[in-house]
């Protein structure tokens, strides 16, 4: 770890986790309204962006998160619902590009990825992966979700374009 980096491509709705040995490809959702940095657009944030947080290391695949808290309960074993709900893992993102994915824009509108709350995180809704399905984030299923969460630290860079 430590020379990883992550590459999302919103037209392509593909996800790659470059580290020094390998490249690793992961089909995701990206956010139905399509580009975009200033809060409360339903859009994902592109840019420069690093992993501020990781939460749920300990929870079971398909943990329902709330507020980034586990509720107890697994998706896949309460009856379904619409909701593309929040599964499994969490890597939280933090803009590092200020004015466009950090802080406020120039007109003074909030663009703070981190204060959007945009996650890459697992999802109920596995048969979308591949098609715009988000309210912003990037969305995994929960095996790869896991998978990546182990796989990469705190500090990772995450460019999303």
């Amino acid at each position: 770890m430590g020379k990883d980096c992550l590459v999302v491509s919103i037209d392509q709705q593909k996800l790659w986790h470059f580290n020094q040995n390998n490249r690793e490809a992961y089909v995701v959702s990206t956010a139905r309204a399509g580009k975009g940095s200033v809060k409360d657009s339903l859009q994902t944030p592109t840019g420069l962006h690093r992993i501020a947080e990781k939460i749920g290391s300990d929870a079971p695949a398909g943990m329902i998160f709330k507020a980034r808290k586990p509720t107890g309960k697994i998706w896949n074993t309460i009856p379904m619902t619409e909701d593309n709900l929040i599964t499994s893992r969490i890597l939280w993102l933090e803009g590092c590009e200020h004015g466009f994915n950090q802080g406020l824009d120039s007109a003074g509108k909030v663009v703070d990825t981190k204060e959007r709350y945009i996650y890459i995180h697992g999802t109920n809704q596995h048969e979308k992966l591949g098609t715009p399905n988000s309210h912003g984030c990037v969305l995994l299923s929960d095996k790869d979700i896991i998978k990546l969460f182990e796989s990469v630290a705190v500090g990772t860079y995450v460019y999303l374009s």
